[in-house]
């Protein structure tokens, strides 16, 4: 079990360093718009982002 969380972990480390490196002024911007965004919406996209990858992992697993 803790192999397969490390190697989770591992993944979205990797996922989240691509955009940064690939394009940084792009990221900034983004980052900066998400800043502007009200808590609401912001909860929300965290609401969908976790629902994502919940049905993800229930239809791999």
């Amino acid at each position: 079990m803790w192999q397969d969380f490390f190697s989770a972990l591992a993944l979205m480390l990797v996922f989240e360093g691509i955009m940064p490196f690939l394009n940084p002024q792009h990221f900034r911007r983004g980052l900066l718009l998400a800043a502007n965004l009200n808590d609401s919406t912001l909860r929300g996209l965290g609401l969908a982002g976790m629902a994502v990858g919940v049905g993800i992992l229930y239809v791999l697993r």
